[in-house]
């Protein structure tokens, strides 16, 4: 990872304006978008076990978080993804796992390894025996990254209400495999 950016704890909620500027240039956010996200961090901040990570330079500057949390069937995410994994005969991944909330790194600091220390420090603190999570459904660095950690599909072409693609949902043992 790039020596001039630290991975450690950080006050989500109080840095969570900066964070949503980072995940609006990494995940194209429009103004209203961005708006609804901020309430969803927020909400999600005051979930049991829920902790995050942000990459800063030296100067302060986030320029990567993540946030995740034990996977709670009677959260919104799980009830979307439930139905696929299910009919997969994965749904068993909805349970003793820690979700990956959100991953997000600067499109100026991508490609130095900021996203790997990102998740798999905070899977390295979970104590789940495995974690899952959701990405946009087409062949992309995040993907590649995930694959070589060791997640695998456990559900493609999942549609979440107003999201204009479709996501894969991706699991993996804990902890993440390291390699190149």
């Amino acid at each position: 990872m790039e020596h001039d950016v630290e991975v450690a704890p950080v006050n989500l909620a109080a840095r969570v304006d900066d964070a949503l500027a980072v995940q609006a240039l990494a995940f194209g956010l429009t103004e209203d978008e961005i708006g609804i996200r901020r309430h969803i961090v927020l909400r999600h901040l005051l979930c049991p076990g829920a902790h995050a990570l942000g990459a800063t330079t030296p100067e302060g500057r986030l320029v990567g978080f993540v946030y995740g949390m034990p996977n709670d069937r009677t959260h919104w995410w799980s009830t979307v993804v439930e139905p696929y994994l299910r009919g997969n005969g994965c749904d068993d991944w909805l349970d003793d796992s820690f979700v990956i909330t959100e991953l997000h790194v600067h499109p100026a600091y991508q490609g130095r390894g900021i996203g790997r220390s990102l998740i798999t420090t905070i899977t390295d603190g979970a104590s789940q025996p495995r974690s899952i999570l959701s990405a946009i459904d087409v062949e992309s660095p995040a993907r590649g990254l995930y694959r070589a950690l060791g997640y695998e599909d456990l559900a493609r072409q999942v549609l979440f209400p107003s999201a204009p693609k479709p996501y894969a949902v991706m699991g993996a043992p804990l902890p993440l495999m390291r390699g190149a």
